[in-house]
């Protein structure tokens, strides 16, 4: 547990005095560049190395943001507000989350004047979360926020999902205090038996509360320390958590709809209401057209979904392929110091490399620089020399017909 070892090691005021400055060594010319310089390299390469292979994922998630909108997010210490700046990270969030986890959902709560609000329920449209977070810019940030009520909010729908998904709720928390109507570590236990994953991301210092919550039912906490920082945490929520020892493990069915128009033939020039709109009190969901259950016919206008009459998780066939790297990460490249390659130019960006190392895929032997080398395993999940040498192609290809 992340949680229980941050108790260990305690406070950094509790510990022995540090000179943590003794780090920071000058050169021959008495520049401190080459230490600053090795401290960032390290500071990268340790975003690749913290990522455990061959781990159980929870690759169907099911994610509620709750966004403190109490008087407290109205602060200045983010520019413009907490708020703004929150929402400004979140647009980023989104588009990321459904990048890389292309089957799972997403809802927003929202929590003022002691009260939690659903604003968008979970679903996998990502501009339909945009436009929500867009709308929320508007609106006036008053009174305490209900930590307890957010939580019961979220719980009401988590705890229907299916046994095999990862159900996550993850905190934007920028208030001191929180006005609940009960005892709210009755809801931590009952988060704890539903196997909801609880995070918090404390905009202000840090809650014990919080920090039970997240320590209780295996989340995350963190308090930000800028903008940066919270940019920081908030991208360590993208990639999917391990799964849960006691996640069932099953098969899931899953039907494979195609965008169309009616799928009664005879009434294909007359519009209906999909199935995901009929609480709706806007006509956005109707229309002629759209993702038709292929066993009961029922139509939605947005995919991932779970059919509400049959049960049936519906998902295209691209949403499957994007989510293959979790399951099969690219190996991790090798070091080598500069000296010992063939050339001192980078494979990706035809660079000329500054720094001591690089780092060369044992598959196809070429060498990257360290921020390609980031890119590829973050971003592009393939490695170039790799995909363009005719060699690894065949050899991949008779792997997976082997397999």
């Amino acid at each position: 547990m992340i949680m229980a070892d941050e108790e260990e090691k305690g406070y950094r005021w509790e510990t022995e005095y540090e000179k943590t400055w003794e780090a920071l060594q000058e050169d021959d010319e008495g520049s401190l560049q080459q230490s600053v310089d090795d401290i960032i390299h390290k500071a990268k390469r340790r975003r690749l190395l913290e990522k455990i292979g061959n781990v159980r994922l929870g690759m169907m998630r099911h994610l509620f943001l709750i966004i403190d909108m109490s008087e407290s997010m109205s602060d200045q210490d983010l520019k413009p507000t907490r708020l703004v700046s929150t929402l400004k990270l979140l647009e980023h969030f989104v588009e990321e989350y459904f990048d890389q986890n292309p089957i799972s959902q997403l809802g927003i709560i929202t929590t003022r004047n002691k009260r939690a609000e659903k604003v968008a329920e979970l679903g996998g449209n990502p501009r339909r979360h945009i436009s929500t977070l867009h709308s929320l810019t508007d609106k006036v940030c008053q009174g305490e926020p209900s930590l307890q009520n957010s939580l019961e909010l979220a719980l009401q729908t988590l705890r229907h999902m299916p046994s095999h998904a990862s159900r996550e709720v993850l905190i934007l928390f920028g208030s001191l205090t929180s006005c609940d109507p009960g005892d709210i570590i009755n809801t931590i236990n009952t988060l704890k038996e539903h196997n909801v994953r609880c995070s918090v991301i404390g905009l202000a210092a840090e809650i014990r509360v919080c920090k039970k919550l997240c320590h209780d039912t295996g989340g995350r906490y963190g308090v930000i320390l800028d903008e940066s920082h919270y940019k920081d945490l908030l991208n360590q929520h993208i990639t999917p958590p391990p799964a849960l020892s006691n996640t069932e493990s099953s098969l899931i069915r899953m039907g494979f709809p195609h965008h169309q128009m009616n799928a009664d033939k005879e009434k294909s020039e007359k519009p209906s209401l999909c199935m995901c709109h009929l609480d709706s009190k806007t006509n956005q969901g109707f229309s002629n057209s759209g993702y038709f259950c292929p066993q009961c016919k029922s139509k939605y206008c947005e995919l991932p979904i779970e059919c509400k009459a049959c049960g049936l998780t519906l998902v295209s066939a691209p949403h499957l392929a994007r989510s293959y790297h979790h399951l099969f990460p690219l190996d991790t490249f090798r070091e080598v110091p500069i000296s010992d390659t063939e050339s001192n130019i980078c494979y990706s960006c035809q660079l000329l490399v500054q720094e001591q190392n690089m780092y060369v895929c044992d598959k196809c032997k070429k060498e990257f620089c360290i921020d390609c080398d980031l890119f590829i395993h973050e971003t592009l999940h393939s490695c170039p020399g790799c995909a363009s040498s005719r060699a690894t192609q065949q050899l991949t290809q008779v792997a997976a017909i082997s397999g």
